[in-house]
This record gives structure tokens, C-alpha cells and sequence, in this order.
């Protein structure tokens, strides 16, 4: 071997350099605010870099950001990980206690806080670890005041000239750090290298290629994945190696949101159920019927419910399910056509692009029983454990969790599933949530799928509740599109049971009708909160 053989790392500084090489005049636009071109964007994200490193920012120390979806956000993706430091995506929605927590848990050096979340960090600067600096912004770019000495974002970036000198940057350096969304209990940190950031975006960018997202080079995105939620699913790295234009929302604001859509034109998103739900049912949805259908939508986080599915159908919007985890990168699968289902009938198409959908190229994955750990027949639910390129190798600094996430050498999700005929993937459960009566599973999501074909109903979620005779019994909290009555639901999945679609023991005992439903952090539906909610409700 030649002494001059250059090993190529993937580092993350490939893909902006990439980007501006292909698709120099393709725009970055955050709200009505700012917009860049991938040219200035790169510029202006290695003036910031550079700013960084004069600043004292070191190789391996983490960069807490504290923001909405923003362009400052988009700079940190980028110039944080370049030089070598770590990017720790603050969960903004936690409780301020929580959120100092996180922080302190992963040693963080440094934060990025816009301007409205400075007062969190002023009520906890008797707590905040000495030396660390706060770099504060605005989005005119004035000076935030503050009672602790901060740094100005824009001056770190306006007062510099762009990095140049090669950071020697190794493709297995920690890239990222986050907590998980806590709906399993506290939170706990998971971390990303360069390789597995960089290989996840390349395969999210493949499979959206695919039929039916057919996504292309001339489509604009807009991400309603909070930034601080498992890299927004890598679509920020995604964007740039696909070369689209990129919106970027800010803080969410769903009638803002549409106006957006229309405005840049947006051909795709990525979102939870919940926020579909909130753009399709909000009250100015009717003025952009023409926007919705040229505009195609992945689902994840949670099950996407076949009624909010076909509502969407209705009105235009091609959606396709997606799935993975918090220690995955996330994405795992994607409802994207094999060529089992390519030249099937619509509704063949259409009930599997809304499933938890087939692998990514380079996803293995299986369906073991949970109690002997061998793989089970397709039809038969199980867990789901996988390997992957781009999966945490551990929680940070808990080797008790991480040895039961690992164990067996495969990554255990704690997620019940079942392959169907076609290799698509069908999650019933949380291993958590699986209800279990008489002996026997009710599959929480099947039957919130089936209550979610009701005309009437809008949303639904369903948990157990202790009941002295089965064990555990089904509980429905539905928030309706009209007024409903117990016994008409009940009726509705009689008639679903007489069918076979669903079994009659599944369904509940007691429907609980609300005006809305609690979330998590990330826009999940908190099944703790009904949980805890079910036992004061007599």
C-alpha cells in the first residue's frame, strides 16, 4: 500500500462539502426570516465553526443548543460535529428540572440558547457547573441581555472567516448526544458517531426515492420532527446529500405551517400522527386542499392509525409508515414498495405503505420470542431485535441498561410485531402497554386502529387498567369528531368482531370521551398520563 493512501472518513463534513460541490444554489429557508443557498449556508456554518474553536470549543466536549427548529439549530448540525465537538440536542419540552439534568448528565462545556429560553438558564446558574459559557441569539440578531455573562451567536459567525484547515476528524468520534423521550421511565442518554450519522441519512435518502414517496432532487422539505428529537430523524443531514430545498418552521405554529407549505411549495414531510392530525383538522386546512395533494408524508413515532390514514388519502396526501427508536438513529423501516406489493391492487399498496413498513437497506432485523429467543413464524407476534450500522452501541454511562438493550447481540426494542405475507412489518405493542386479560394479549394498537375507522372518531388511545377478575382490562380515551355515545362505539367493533377483524373480548369495558389527549415531549400520546388518569376516573 501506497504511503500516501488517504483513508476516507465519513464525517459530516463530507456531506456540506458534497452539497455545495452538486447543489450550490438550492435554498435553506427558515419561516419569512432568513433564507441561504447551500453556498452561503456552508460559509456561514464554517465561520461558526471557526468562531467555535476560537472560542475554546475542544475536540470531544459537548455543545448542549437549547431552540426550535431554526437555522441556528441547522448551523449546529453542522459546525458543532465538524470540529471535532459534540452536538447534545436539548429536549426543550422536558421540565426545566429534567432539562438541567440532561444537561449536567452529559458533561456539557458549552450552550446555544435562544433568546425566549434564557431565563431557564438564569434560574439555574447557581447549579451550572463553573466555566461553562452560554452563547445566546436573536432572531433580529440584537444583543440578548442577560444577568450572566453570555456570548453573541451572529458575532461568532460575522467576526470570523470560515474554517479551513482540515480538522483530521475520525469517522468513529462521538457526533451527537440526546435522551431519550422518557416514555418508558427517565430519560437516558444515547450517542451517534459521524459514520453512523452519515450511513443512516444515505439509506433514509435511498428509500425516499422509492415508490410511492418518489421523492427527487426538485422536491422541497419541511420537517415537523422537533430538532431536538433523534437528529429529526437524520433529515437534516438527509436534505443536503438529496440536494432539496429545506424549510425550516421554527416553533410550531400550524396555521403558520400551511402558509409555509404553500408558499415554498413543499412536496414532503415527516411528523408524528398527532401533528398530521392537528394540520389536517385545523381550521384554515380547507384553503390548502390544493397544497395537500401534491404532498407526501412519513409517519412515525407511533402507529399511524388506518382511519387518520385514509382521511388523509381523502384530501390528497400520500402517507407511508415508518419506524425506529430513539437508540436507532431512528429509522428502521419505511412502507416503501417491495416487489412483492409493486404490481398488487391499490388497497393491497395502501395498507402496506401504512404499516410499520420493510427494512432499510442494511437493517437486520427479526422477530425472536421473547422467551426463547428464536425467530418466530411470519404471522406470529414478537419482539423485534436488530442489527444495524447505525445503532447506539450503549446509554451513556448506565452499563445496566446497556446490557439489557444488547443482549444476545442483537438490539432489543421491546416492540411486539408481526411480519405479514408480504416481509411488512405490523407493531401491536410496547411490551409496556401490551394489555394482558385473562391470560392472554390485547394488542393495544390493533384495536386503536379498529375504534379509529369510526366516522365519529378523530383520535384515539387505549391502556389497561388492573381488574380483579381478568387481570387486566381495555380502557378507549377517544376525542370525537361530533358527539358519540358509549354504545355506539361499543356496536361499531361488535360488528367489527362479527366480522373477524377484530376478537369481541378486545374490546373495552369503559370508552372515555375528551376534548383532547395528553402528549409527550416529542407529540406522542402519553399513555402514562391515561394511565394514571383511568384509575381516578370511576
Amino acid at each position: 500500500m501506497s504511503s500516501e493512501y488517504y483513508e476516507y472518513q465519513l464525517t459530516i463534513d463530507k456531506i456540506l462539502d458534497s452539497a455545495v460541490t452538486t447543489f450550490p444554489n438550492r435554498e435553506i429557508v427558515y419561516r419569512d426570516v432568513r433564507r441561504y443557498t447551500y453556498q452561503s449556508f456552508a460559509d456561514s456554518v464554517k465561520r461558526l465553526a471557526s468562531g467555535l474553536k476560537k472560542l475554546g470549543v475542544k475536540k470531544g466536549e459537548r455543545v448542549g443548543v437549547i431552540d426550535w427548529d431554526t437555522d441556528v439549530y441547522f448551523h449546529s448540525y453542522y459546525s458543532i460535529p465538524m470540529i471535532g465537538s459534540v452536538l447534545h440536542t436539548v429536549n426543550i419540552r422536558y421540565p426545566p428540572e429534567l432539562i438541567l439534568k440532561t444537561i449536567m448528565h452529559a458533561e456539557d462545556k458549552y450552550l446555544i440558547v435562544r433568546d425566549e429560553f434564557i431565563p431557564l438558564v438564569e434560574k439555574a446558574k447557581a447549579i451550572i457547573p463553573p466555566g461553562m459559557k452560554i452563547i445566546t441569539y436573536s432572531d433580529n440578531k440584537e444583543k440578548v441581555k442577560s444577568s450572566i455573562d453570555t456570548i453573541d451567536f451572529w458575532e461568532l459567525i460575522e467576526s470570523n472567516e470560515p474554517l479551513q484547515e482540515e480538522q483530521h476528524l475520525s469517522e468513529n468520534d462521538m457526533a451527537t448526544i440526546f435522551y431519550t423521550s422518557g416514555t418508558t421511565g427517565e430519560p437516558k442518554g444515547v450517542w451517534f458517531t459521524h459514520r453512523k450519522l452519515l450511513l443512516h441519512a444515505l439509506g433514509v435518502t435511498l428509500v425516499g426515492i422509492r415508490p410511492p414517496l418518489s421523492l427527487s432532487t426538485n422536491d422541497t422539505y419541511l420537517i415537523l420532527v422537533p430538532m431536538f428529537h433523534v437528529h429529526a430523524w437524520g433529515y437534516p443531514y438527509v436534505a443536503l446529500i438529496a440536494g432539496v430545498k429545506y424549510v425550516l418552521p421554527g416553533r410550531y405554529d400550524y396555521g403558520l405551517i400551511l402558509k409555509l407549505m404553500d408558499k415554498e411549495n413543499v412536496a414532503f414531510s415527516a411528523m408524528v400522527p398527532t401533528i398530521l392530525y392537528l394540520l389536517l383538522t385545523h381550521p384554515d386546512a380547507p384553503k390548502y386542499l390544493h397544497v395537500f395533494k401534491k404532498w407526501k408524508v412519513t409517519i412515525g413515532g407511533s402507529a399511524l392509525p388506518e382511519g387518520l390514514a385514509r382521511k388523509a388519502k381523502e384530501l390528497g396526501v400520500t402517507v407511508v409508515g415508518g419506524y425506529g427508536l430513539s437508540e436507532t438513529c431512528p429509522v428502521l423501516t419505511v412502507g416503501y414498495y417491495n416487489s412483492l406489493i409493486e404490481n398488487a391492487d391499490e388497497n393491497t399498496k395502501f395498507l402496506e405503505q401504512i404499516s410499520t413498513g420493510v427494512p432499510l437497506p442494511l437493517v437486520q432485523l427479526k422477530v425472536i420470542n421473547p422467551v426463547d429467543g428464536k425467530e418466530v413464524e411470519k404471522g406470529k407476534i414478537g419482539e423485534i431485535v436488530v442489527r444495524s450500522p447505525w445503532l447506539t452501541q450503549e446509554y451513556y454511562k448506565d452499563p445496566e441498561k446497556t446490557k439489557a438493550l444488547w443482549r444476545g447481540g442483537w438490539l432489543h426494542t421491546g416492540d411486539l410485531a408481526y411480519a405479514d405475507e408480504y416481509g411488512y412489518l405490523h407493531i401491536v405493542d410496547r411490551e409496556k402497554d401490551a394489555i394482558k386479560s385473562g391470560g392472554e394479549f390485547i394488542p393495544s394498537l390493533l384495536l386503536e386502529n379498529a375504534i379509529s375507522l369510526h366516522p365519529k372518531v378523530s383520535q384515539v388511545s387505549v391502556v389497561g387498567v388492573k381488574d380483579e377478575k381478568w387481570g387486566e382490562r381495555p380502557v378507549a380515551f377517544i376525542v370525537p369528531k361530533e358527539k358519540m355515545s358509549e354504545d355506539e362505539i361499543r356496536q361499531f367493533l361488535l360488528k367489527m368482531a362479527d366480522e373477524g377483524k377484530i376478537q369481541k373480548w378486545w374490546i373495552p369495558d369503559r370508552f372515555v370521551f375528551m376534548d383532547s389527549l395528553p402528549l409527550t415531549s416529542t407529540n406522542k400520546i402519553d399513555k402514562k398520563v391515561l394511565r394514571d388518569m383511568v384509575t381516578r376516573i370511576k
